[in-house]
């Protein structure tokens, strides 16, 4: 179980699209339960995925990754585009969700929802990582192999809250609008390297 924490930690933390959303999301306080759940609920079901064997499927039907990829980029160059003009006309936090100026830059549940499932099964990394090479060391394991799979389900759910929720001690510097537009200029430098170089497939 210990190895498969370690393995499922060593995946998730990097700095990546999905990340950076449940960080800003997680800053912002709007609907971070929701986004920390999604993310978690899918690491499930894609190591799981992975555990009984899917990622023999994908290594056989190379096209559906490919689409996923061509898919996911479109979305990340997009988001991009997106947390650039963010970046040019940046909010402060306030109170909460409250940003100077209306609610500027806030998603409601449903865009949220969205975003956070798009951004995750999406990524075609997720099924190369998690469900392709999670799996196989899974499996490694022999009858230990759910035990492997629990770390690192643990591993995703201590990740995404401690991310999630831990953002809020950022609140104090984000009142500031210079703050969102250095988070969201970087938020838009992520998305657009991660589109290109999913779009070339590299």
């Amino acid at each position: 179980m210990t190895t498969g924490l370690g393995a499922g930690l060593a995946l998730i933390i990097a700095i990546g699209a999905q990340n950076a959303f449940v960080l800003r999301q997680g800053i912002r306080g709007e609907h971070v339960g929701l986004v920390v759940l999604v993310c978690m609920l899918s690491d499930v079901v894609l190591i799981a995925a992975g555990i009984v064997g899917i990622g023999a499927v994908i290594t056989a039907v190379p096209a559906v990754v490919v689409a996923v990829r061509l898919a996911g980029a479109a979305f990340l160059i997009g988001y991009a585009a997106l947390a650039a003009k963010r970046a040019v006309h940046p909010g402060a936090l306030v109170t909460g969700v409250q940003v100077s100026g209306g609610q500027q830059g806030a998603l409601g549940r449903k865009a949220a929802l969205v975003t956070a499932l798009t951004l995750t099964w999406l990524n075609p990394h997720v099924y190369l990582d998690t469900v392709l090479l999670l799996g196989t060391l899974a499996n490694q394991q022999g009858e230990l192999r759910w035990w492997f799979g629990a770390g690192a389900i643990v591993g995703s759910v201590i990740w995404f809250s401690a991310l999630g929720y831990g953002a809020k001690f950022l609140r104090p510097i984000f009142a500031k609008p210079g703050a969102w537009r250095v988070l969201d200029g970087l938020i838009a430098a992520v998305m657009l390297f991660l589109g290109i170089k999913m779009a070339l497939g590299t």
